[in-house]
């Protein structure tokens, strides 16, 4: 299952079943787990642990040493995937900026062509990343997540759960869980019909727009909203809701298009 023309570095650790393809390097101490499939051209660099079932496809490269003007090659760092993540053509995955760090993608991934993950970031389960996504160094991205092409996120930002964001954004903030995100840093409302396809009830669903509507078009500032959401009893989903918003990055949260334009 291994092209004549692929470069593994003795230090790998390759599963019988995976498949190797065309002018594949894997350098360094990688491991490759069961039905893993690594196509023509594609790269992995380092400590790279691959989970079973995933699919690194045409030139992309895994492990690629931080784009970090303060990073030192020597640095013992790495990634690890988990399983049945679909990465496709010319995808950059870079390993984690500190010793002992890693960059990590959980299980069920799809990353669309030409997309790129920086050092450090965390992705969670079955996200959608369209072509030419760009994450910066340490982003933390939650599960069931739809991010459009060309969409650009800055560093140390989160992004929630069950999240839909249309390309061609640019983002310097978080993104709470559940909404929809357009344009520069704006909110255009609830992803109500991922909610609905995720199996979300119309109770569940209720309540999160409850919450939404308090934190976001309620007239208070986000403090005053925080406080008032605190004085009530919600559903769980709607308790994530508040508790993301309650404890947001140095970067603050993004706003709702029409509301809160102060806090630009």
């Amino acid at each position: 299952m291994i092209h004549p023309t692929a470069l593994i570095h003795p230090s790998a650790q390759i599963d019988s079943t995976a498949e190797i393809g065309p002018y594949v390097i894997v350098d360094g101490p990688a491991e490759i787990g069961p039905g893993c499939r690594l196509e023509a051209h594609s790269q992995i660099v380092g400590q790279v642990k691959m989970g079973a079932g995933t699919v690194i496809g045409r030139a992309a490269i895994i492990g690629g040493d931080p784009q970090d003007l303060g990073f030192k090659t020597e640095t013992e760092s790495g990634v690890i995937l988990g399983e049945a993540n679909v990465i496709r053509e010319h995808v950059t995955i870079h390993r984690g900026s500190k010793p002992g760090s890693f960059t990590r993608i959980g299980d069920g991934n799809f990353i669309m062509a030409s997309a790129h993950l920086a050092h450090d970031v965390v992705l969670g389960n079955k996200n959608i990343l369209a072509n030419a996504c760009l994450l910066a160094g340490h982003i933390t991205v939650g599960s069931h997540t739809f991010i459009g092409g060309g969409a650009v996120f800055h560093q140390f930002i989160r992004i929630g759960d069950y999240c839909v964001i249309q390309g061609n954004g640019g983002f310097g903030k978080d993104i709470p869980h559940f909404c929809a995100a357009h344009r520069i840093n704006r909110l255009m409302g609830l992803n109500v019909i991922g909610l609905r396809r995720q199996g979300f009830s119309s109770e569940q669903r209720a309540s999160i727009k409850q919450m939404f509507h308090l934190l976001f078009s309620s007239g208070r500032n986000l403090s005053q909203a925080v406080a008032a959401a605190r004085e009530k009893e919600w559903s769980e989903p709607a308790q994530r809701l508040l508790d993301f918003v309650a404890t947001p990055s140095k970067r603050g949260i993004c706003a709702l298009q029409g509301g809160r334009e102060g806090e630009d």
